[in-house]
């Protein structure tokens, strides 16, 4: 063997070994995550999930990949989101409703009538208030990436238009569950029901409950307002969601891709908000021309009065989260 030869032969097997080091390099770094979410084909999150995926494949050139299972197909979402604290799932798209028993800093955006209206609760998560929440769920193995709207909840029921507090009194009505949800129905007079959002069109059907309260996308795509006719706008609730992600897996990343990630998720959500804005409206119209029974309540401070209690019994076994709340309630 000439020493031309022997160079050549030596270079060849440096090249193999550098593009094996590179292969496992690869293999080692690449990742495909599972993400969960409830909603359904066609909905604004599920379209801004499968846009959420696209853009973490772009960003990383393909080193994460991100496989979305909608349609609540994995779990309920309480399991769900236990799922992701403990990273046998990497991601899913949670209502803060359920993560506030979790998470106290959390748990503020479900105080009734905390938000003004969707402005203020963009103003608000978008800014420190959002950036505590952040930090309050990250000590629980959470990291949210960005927020999605999920509207203004409103009650329905199946027997009467809701225009008082009174209107209310004896009502079993079907919320999420959390405490709170659970305090307000109580100080109007009415009956929690909380349970799996999967059964409340049979239990609003065969009169388990009289009622629930959510969205107006949520009221028509679940087909509740079929079985319950009456929608009363009280907008007693405003709660975002979250693109959350495992802690560790989070912290495991470099931080160009903690970046991508971070950035496909906030691009995501414009794209979700713009997309919700349009699909509440075509989501009332729908229902109204189905022959839904639809109320405004000109004046909510008797609602607003009665939830003294919920507040003062939060806020007593919540002291450090007093902060928090004033810091959302005096956002501009």
């Amino acid at each position: 063997m000439t020493v031309h030869s022997t160079t050549l032969r030596r270079l060849a097997i440096k090249l193999a070994a550098a593009g094996m080091t590179l292969v496992l390099a690869t293999s080692a770094h690449a990742a495909e995550w599972r993400a969960w979410n409830i909603h359904v084909k066609g909905y604004p999150n599920t379209i801004a999930m499968d846009k959420f995926a696209e853009l973490v494949a772009a960003k990383t050139g393909g080193k994460i990949t991100v496989k979305n299972f909608h349609g609540g197909v994995l779990g309920n979402q309480p399991d769900a989101i236990e799922q992701v604290r403990i990273g046998a799932l990497e991601v899913g798209n949670f209502n803060l409703g359920p993560i506030g028993p979790i998470v106290p800093e959390a748990n503020v955006v479900s105080l009734p009538f905390i938000f003004k209206d969707m402005g203020h609760m963009h103003r608000a998560l978008d800014g420190e208030a959002g950036a505590k929440i952040s930090a309050g769920m990250a000590k629980k193995g959470l990291i949210s990436l960005a927020w999605y709207d999920s509207g203004a909840r409103s009650f329905y029921n199946s027997k009467k238009p809701i225009m008082k507090p009174a209107d209310v009194i004896g009502m079993k009505v079907r919320v999420m569950n959390n405490d709170l949800y659970s305090g307000m129905i109580a100080a109007l007079g009415g009956n929690p029901s909380p349970m799996a959002f999967s059964e409340v069109y049979q239990s609003l059907k065969t009169g388990v409950v009289d009622g629930a309260e959510n969205n107006w996308p949520s009221y028509e795509s679940t087909g509740h307002f079929e079985v319950a006719g009456y929608y009363s706008l009280s907008q007693h609730l405003i709660i975002p969601e979250c693109v959350c992600i495992n802690a560790k897996v989070y912290n495991g990343l470099s931080d160009a891709d903690k970046k991508a990630v971070t950035e496909a998720a906030r691009e995501s959500a414009v794209l979700q908000r713009e997309l919700w804005a349009k699909r509440a409206k075509s989501s009332r119209e729908k229902v109204m021309k189905a022959g839904v029974k639809f109320n405004e309540i000109p004046d909510k401070s008797a609602f607003q009065n009665a939830m003294k209690p919920v507040y003062d019994k939060y806020l007593a076994a919540n002291a450090d989260i007093v902060p928090l709340v004033k810091l959302i309630q005096n956002t501009k």
